[in-house]
């Protein structure tokens, strides 16, 4: 089993950045693909962001491309998301997991709120 937490997330204004940050504890994540996925009030999760054990393969949503960068420390069992040039429609609260995603995975999240 793998406990993840999110942290980094707040309050910003449009054009303003954030970083997020997932710790894993339990089983070694390190040979995991993580994904950062994102829930907006009265939407559907969806994917943002993914990166591969080595590092090698990373692969983002359209809707972030350009704006958001996804990098891990597999030393220190954390994935990142470096999030800049916010809108106000990346408000949503922010989770990690693996990709695909494991349902008892899934951490509390970390809000982010963009003000226009």
């Amino acid at each position: 089993q793998v406990q993840l937490v999110e942290s980094g997330g707040g309050l910003v204004q449009a054009g303003g950045s954030l970083r997020l940050s997932c710790a894993a504890s339990g089983r070694t994540f390190s040979t995991y693909v993580m994904g950062w996925f994102r829930q907006a009030p009265g939407k559907e999760r969806e994917f943002v962001a993914r990166i591969s054990w080595r590092s090698r393969s990373i692969y983002y949503a359209d809707s972030v491309k350009g704006r958001f960068t996804i990098s891990r420390d597999n030393a220190k069992n954390t994935v990142y998301l470096q999030m800049n040039t916010l809108k106000p429609e990346d408000t949503a609260v922010y989770y990690c997991n693996t990709d695909p995603p494991q349902e008892g995975f899934w951490g509390q999240g970390t809000q982010v709120t963009v003000s226009s």
